[in-house]
């Protein structure tokens, strides 16, 4: 891979794409645009990722379930709100072999309308409640702009999405707030800052009283929407005629919310601590941690080798996911290939080593070089591993927060956001004043800045930026993927 800055605008896509065809993460040259391959290497990461997640997930009382992919007509057009939003996205399956079907099925766009007819089956008493359940699918949206590998395709393939009813409004709203302490967590062990917000109504989730989202800022200050809460209300409910009987004989309709993350996930794993030679993934992620590196010179290659398996043996039975490459290649092409794999570490053996009695560790991040004893190198290891992950995570907070600029009118947002930056403004909640100030801008209205507690962030003016109202919240403003 010719090296490519990160960091430029314009170059970012190119970056991006050739990180995932040469790190063996995701070959999206299959013949069906908008979809692609897991290769076996960004397929465990996939899975570490994911499996962090789902732990999370069990932790709060969610099970995994499978759904089916197939929707029927009818379920699909229970939700009228729902379905005008996805109508003109959705796969149409209309034959079986080669007869007309008499009844139109939708591939699974997303899983609202399939799970809710199961819960009107299983849910007749309050205590049926509350159901917590997640599933991991593909999911299938015709999306008519340009497709993008993992963050805009017509194939979702790894569509983690979590739903819940519950017998009162305030175990629904209790049940958003641990939904964002959920992917809190998870983005924190990623490494992944995120802006907080709730989406304007004209923005939200088709069939949600509100929305809240999850968006980190590439290097390219385009933000990147990577996860979703939504608040359902009743509105599912009262659809599927999804209704319990409560203690007091009352029968009522449930309260419902979900929540979900896809591949974009992986994107802003790449994008955040990626840098020109490549991924960098976070010692407890990536898939290979440690590469140990023989550098074989004339006289010395079968002590070198020898040392350099006992090296690798070693840190595997220490729990270390290690790989010696043993391969015929050259030092400089060994070390090329594995920088741009992303892992964390490698080791290296050479004669000066062998006589030293020591092994050089290189660290993937920085490229800084440490020259350790044998006798020292595993606790070495993981005092170097625990400080690049920290370093990693400060970069990544100090990146995030020099992206986001406060502004005070509509002209220096118009020229903060083409020179790259994500926006804080003051707004006074009005939707036409804000859809008027997205059109102004020719950016996207992310919606309400939330405080750590989900409260919205106050206007710090007393007027809004785009109209002489007073002004009642932070909003956030951005160019968008």
């Amino acid at each position: 891979m010719k090296e490519i800055p990160r960091d430029n605008w314009k170059n970012f896509s190119g970056w991006y794409e050739n990180v995932l065809l040469k790190a063996e993460i995701y070959d999206y040259r299959y013949p069906v645009k908008g979809t692609g391959v897991w290769l076996p290497y960004g397929f465990e990461l996939r899975e570490r990722v994911y499996n962090y997640l789902k732990e999370l997930q069990k932790r709060a009382g969610y099970r995994e379930v499978l759904f089916p992919t197939l929707i029927p007509e009818d379920l699909f057009r229970k939700e009228s709100e729902h379905v005008a939003s996805f109508e003109k996205e959705v796969f149409w399956v209309t034959r079986g072999g080669s007869k007309e079907l008499d009844r139109k099925y939708v591939l699974r766009p997303t899983s609202e309308t399939a799970m809710y007819y199961m819960f009107s089956l299983w849910l007749n008493s309050y205590s049926d409640l509350p159901l917590r359940i997640f599933q991991i699918v593909n999911v299938f949206r015709y999306e008519t702009e340009a497709t993008h590998p993992l963050y805009r395709e017509r194939e979702i393939t790894t569509f983690f999405e979590s739903h819940s009813a519950f017998a009162t409004a305030e175990e629904n709203e209790k049940e958003v707030k641990k939904a964002v302490s959920i992917y809190k967590e998870f983005f924190d062990w990623l490494g992944i800052p995120a802006l907080i917000t709730r989406r304007p109504n004209w923005d939200k989730f088709p069939g949600a009283v509100y929305t809240i989202a999850f968006d980190t800022i590439l290097p390219n200050g385009r933000t990147l929407q990577i996860g979703t809460v939504h608040n359902l209300g009743q509105n599912f409910s009262k659809a599927f005629d999804i209704k319990v009987q409560m203690p007091n004989g009352r029968i009522e309709y449930i309260w419902q919310m979900c929540f979900g993350v896809s591949g974009r996930v992986i994107t802003a794993l790449l994008a955040i601590h990626g840098d020109d030679h490549g991924p960098v993934f976070p010692p407890h992620v990536a898939p290979i941690q440690i590469v140990v590196i023989p550098i074989l010179y004339k006289d010395f290659e079968k002590e070198i080798m020898q040392k350099a398996r006992e090296i690798s043996e070693k840190l595997i039975k220490k729990g270390f996911r290690c790989v010696l490459d043993d391969s015929p290649d050259t030092p400089g092409s060994k070390y090329y290939k594995w920088e741009l794999k992303g892992v964390p570490l490698r080791i290296e053996i050479g004669p000066k080593d062998l006589q030293k009695g020591s092994v050089t560790i290189v660290r993937r991040d920085t490229l800084e070089r440490y020259n350790v004893r044998e006798n020292e190198f595993i606790e070495k290891t993981k005092e170097i591993l625990s400080r690049m992950w920290e370093d990693m995570k400060r970069r990544a907070i100090e990146f995030f927060e020099s992206m986001i600029k406060n502004v005070r009118n509509v002209e220096e947002a118009i020229s903060t956001i083409n020179n790259g930056y994500v926006v804080e403004a003051d707004w006074c909640g009005s939707e036409e004043c804000g859809m008027e100030l997205q059109e102004e801008v020719e950016a996207r209205l992310l919606g309400i800045r939330l405080d750590q507690d989900l409260n919205p962030k106050k206007a710090s003016s007393p007027t809004c930026i785009n109209c002489d109202k007073p002004a009642k919240y932070k909003i956030v403003i951005a160019r968008t993927y």
